[in-house]
C-alpha cells in the first residue's frame, strides 16, 4: 500500500512539473514573431518540398541504393506515426492541454485543437525518427552539419507545445519513440546498403 502512495504521489508530482514547464513556454516564454512562425513551423505541410527533395536528392545520387534508403525512410515514419498513434494514444487516453476541460483556461491555443489524444506527440515521433535515420546512414555525407537534423526535430517538437496542443512529456515520449525506431531503421539500412561519400569511387 505504501509502495502505491509513493508511486501515485511520484506521478502526481510528474504531472505538475510537466504542466508548469507547459504554461512556460506556452504562456510565458512568447513572443510576436514566435506566436506568429511556430504555427508553420509545426505543420507538416509546409515541410513537404524538403521531404520530396531530400528523396529526390538520395534516389538521383544513390541509385538502387538510394529507393531503399527512401523505402525505409517511409517506413520509420508510418511505424513511428502508427506506434504513436494507435498504440500510445490509445492506450494512455491522455488529453491535450487544449482539450482538457480542467487545464483549458491555462492554455493559450495559437492554432484549432487537433482530435485525438496527446502522449505521445506523432510529431516528435516522426521527426526524431527521421533525425536519427537520416543523421546515420548519411553521416558522412553531413559530416560536422548533423547536429541541424536535431535541431530541426527539436523545434517542431517545441513548436507543439508554444501553439498549445501537447505537453512537454509528450514531445519527450515521442521523441524517445522516434530515436528508438530511427536507430533500428538506420541499423539496419547501413549493415545492408551503405552509402559511400560523392567523393569516393567504387572499387573494381
Amino acid at each position: 500500500m505504501h509502495l502505491l502512495d509513493s508511486s501515485y504521489a511520484f506521478l502526481n508530482e510528474l504531472e505538475f512539473w510537466d504542466k508548469w514547464l507547459f504554461v512556460k513556454i506556452n504562456s510565458q516564454f512568447t513572443n510576436h514573431v514566435f506566436d506568429w512562425i511556430m504555427p508553420y513551423l509545426r505543420n507538416s505541410f509546409y515541410w513537404a518540398p524538403l521531404y520530396l527533395f531530400l528523396l529526390v536528392f538520395i534516389i538521383m545520387n544513390y541509385g538502387e541504393k538510394g529507393l531503399w534508403w527512401c523505402l525505409l525512410f517511409l517506413c520509420l515514419v508510418a511505424m513511428t506515426d502508427i506506434v504513436s498513434s494507435r498504440i500510445f494514444k490509445e492506450g494512455f487516453d491522455r488529453l491535450r492541454p487544449c482539450n482538457d476541460p480542467i487545464f483549458f483556461s491555462n492554455v493559450r491555443l495559437l492554432v484549432r485543437c487537433p482530435l485525438g489524444f496527446s502522449f505521445t506527440s506523432s510529431h516528435a515521433a516522426n521527426h526524431f525518427g527521421m533525425a536519427v535515420y537520416i543523421s546515420l546512414t548519411l553521416r558522412r555525407v553531413l559530416g560536422r552539419w548533423i547536429w541541424i537534423t536535431f535541431l530541426w526535430a527539436g523545434i517542431i517538437s517545441y513548436a507543439q507545445i508554444y501553439v498549445g496542443v501537447h505537453y512537454p512529456s509528450d514531445i519527450l515520449g515521442g521523441a524517445a519513440l522516434g530515436i528508438f525506431f530511427g536507430l533500428l531503421t538506420s541499423l539496419f539500412f547501413n549493415k545492408k546498403f551503405g552509402f559511400i561519400t560523392f567523393d569516393e569511387q567504387p572499387t573494381v
